[in-house]
């Protein structure tokens, strides 16, 4: 059984090392005096392995946790990691942690002062420490599901920074076949649901009209049937080329491959 003690230790854990991650990336960043193209691979071959490491302890503390789940609901599970979903951007790590430093440069070409512009490029770096930590959360979790005998997980909220966009998510169940989808800054953790003696799909009828509510108090409007305002423009799941699935409001953009290049004149 899922014990709210087993969830809570769990989400803690990891909590914790992306905490500590992202302090450590963080305080590299602030404290670079420049952003020169020497301290940018300097920062990038600091940040990188702990990164990695960081993952790695979250898929581990992930395939424990599955495993504890498993034993408690006396379903068959095999453990292991997976180290091959640290890198499931397909896109070499020393890139993407570039693309802070491009933010800055773009920052600064558009007139923003250096200390504007560094800001800036920490907000991605944050960004992009904690979606790689979330990432391989999910990944992890979905590896380990995939090895057990369960068929049905619901999305866990964290308590701390919950969208609309997750809690919707949270009031239903999924196949663990289904890549949880996320968005950047997401922090939902699983909980393994066994079949067939579980409800339908909607599994928090009160949660999911709370949020259809909230809907009707942002917009003015609701309906159960999704047609006005039409929840398909509100909340979507679409395909990112490197994360997967992600939640996010339909009218958001993607960084494309044009604006990650770093600009001519800094």
């Amino acid at each position: 059984m899922a014990t709210p003690e087993l969830i809570s230790g769990y989400d803690r854990a990891v909590l914790s090392v992306r905490a500590r991650v992202l302090a450590y990336a963080q305080f590299l960043w602030t404290n670079s005096p420049s952003l020169r193209d020497e301290d940018v691979e300097r920062l990038v071959a600091r940040i990188v392995p702990v990164v990695r490491s960081g993952q790695l302890q979250v898929a581990q503390l992930t395939d424990a946790y599955i495993g504890r789940l498993s034993q408690s609901a006396g379903i068959s599970w095999s453990a292991g990691v997976d180290r091959a979903l640290v890198d499931y951007r397909g896109v070499p790590s020393d890139v993407v942690y570039k693309r802070p430093a491009v933010t800055a440069y773009t920052s600064l070409t558009g007139g923003s002062t250096f200390a504007v512009a560094k800001k800036e490029g920490l907000a991605r770096l944050s960004s992009i420490v904690t979606t790689d930590i979330q990432q391989t959360r999910n990944r992890q979790a979905q590896h380990s599901m995939s090895r057990s005998g369960f068929e049905w997980y619901r999305r866990e909220l964290s308590g701390s920074e919950n969208c609309a966009l997750c809690s919707i998510a949270s009031s239903q169940r999924y196949r663990t076949g289904n890549l949880m989808p996320i968005h950047p800054g997401c922090d939902c953790g699983v909980v393994t649901m066994k079949s067939p003696n579980d409800p339908g799909q909607i599994i928090d009828g009160e949660r999911l009209e709370t949020v259809h509510a909230d809907v009707e108090r942002f917009v003015g409007e609701a309906d159960r049937g999704g047609r006005a305002p039409d929840y398909r423009k509100l909340i979507v799941s679409r395909e990112h080329g490197e994360f997967g699935p992600t939640l996010t409001w339909l009218d958001d953009d993607f960084t494309g491959p044009n604006d990650l290049g770093r600009p001519a004149v800094l």
